[in-house]
């Protein structure tokens, strides 16, 4: 309840960047409604994608005198609600289950990363892409009939810096998933029409 009361809300288009720091104040972000990808603005590469109901910008909490090294890009019309590090360091001294709740998402991005790792060393490119494909349908999209659909908000750059590949790699591979009828997609939705028994990690 004392976050709600103190808690920022902001509209964000759809591709705008969201400040992560402003007048020199970092600050933490709770997501909404919306999508939004994070990426290393020095090589333009995605590093993970946000969905509403999660936070972002929490490095500001372990490295409060460093520069921000991420930047945060709308997928679509997102709300936003923020708050400074700083405040909510001290809100997390207080109420120790919020500490372990930021703790606990920072750990499962770890995770994800190592998971991510070992994918690079033990499976092969098309693997890795379809892997992903599925992941990110379970994960973002809703069940409408038979199938599960998901809104086609990454790039194939995009998808080629999550899975470690090239983005014409990527154009190839799910061309060759639409042929052997895995999924279907244009510029709006991706579909997965087969029934796939590959578990997400989160």
């Amino acid at each position: 309840m004392r976050m709600c009361e103190i808690l920022e809300m902001e509209n964000i288009d759809k591709g705008a960047h969201i400040e992560l720091s402003k007048e020199d104040k970092k600050n933490i972000f709770f997501l909404k409604k919306g999508t939004v990808k994070i990426i290393n603005p020095i090589n333009d590469k995605v590093k993970h994608i946000v969905k509403k109901g999660n936070i972002f910008g929490e490095l500001a909490l372990y490295n409060e005198s460093e520069e921000t090294k991420e930047q945060a890009i709308a997928l679509e019309d997102c709300i936003v609600c923020y708050i400074e590090s700083s405040r909510m360091q001290r809100i997390m001294e207080k109420h120790k289950s919020l500490k372990n709740g930021i703790l606990k998402i920072y750990g499962l991005r770890i995770k994800k990363l190592e998971r991510r790792l070992e994918d690079l060393l033990y499976k092969d490119s098309k693997t890795r892409i379809k892997e992903f494909i599925v992941d990110y349908i379970n994960e973002f999209g809703e069940q409408i009939n038979e199938t599960l659909v998901a809104k086609k908000l990454l790039t194939h750059k995009d998808i080629a810096n999550l899975t470690n590949t090239s983005r014409q790699t990527v154009s190839n591979t799910l061309s060759i998933l639409r042929k052997e009828d895995c999924i279907d997609y244009n510029t709006q939705i991706i579909t997965l029409l087969q029934k796939e028994t590959h578990t997400i990690h989160t």
